[in-house]
Order: structure tokens, then sequence, then C-alpha cells
């Protein structure tokens, strides 16, 4: 199993553009589940603790293998979400890890 994690900070020049945006990454990779071959757990969380160092929204997930996480990076669907989101994310940043047994 590998674990995939990505954060992001998001634009927005006001507090309601930024909340849009937000809402638009979640419902975007909410839309993934059951859809990538070898995806165990997807799961999309909003920041509440408005501390200033804080990302703005966390993706977990889990595959079976590297083999499925590199299914998922190229997989049809995970490309036209990272398309319809790419205009709205400040920063990323990623984890990828084997947890230990």
């Amino acid at each position: 199993m590998i674990k995939h994690i990505v954060m992001w900070q998001i634009n927005g020049s006001t507090a309601d553009t930024k909340l849009e945006a937000i809402t638009l990454v979640k419902r975007a990779f909410e839309s993934l589940n059951g859809k990538i071959p070898g995806m165990r757990i997807l799961e999309i969380g909003v920041d509440v603790s408005n501390v200033d160092y804080a990302c703005d929204v966390v993706l977990y997930s889990e595959f079976e293998s590297d083999e499925a996480l590199a299914g998922y990076a190229s997989h049809p669907e995970h490309l036209r979400v990272k398309e319809e989101i790419g205009g709205v994310r400040i920063a990323r940043h990623q984890v990828d890890y084997q947890p230990s047994t």
C-alpha cells in the first residue's frame, strides 16, 4: 500500500471567491471516488484552523500499490480534475509514503 497526500493553498481575492475555489477543488476530487482502479480511499479536507501557515485543502488517499498510484497520476479522470482546478491553486505540496508494517 502507498499513501498519497497533497495539500494546496487556494487563490481568492475575497473570502467568497476563495470559498468558491475551495468548494470547486473539494467537489472535483470527490468526483473521483470509485473511478480510479487501485484507489482504496480518497478524502478531501478543508482547513478549519484558520492559522496563517495552514494549507486550505488536503487530499488524503491510499492506493493498493505504486503501480496503482502511477495509474492514478495518468488516469483521464484525474487529468480532467487537474485541469479543472489548475487556475485556483497558489501552492501545492505532496508526500507519498509506504506505511510501516
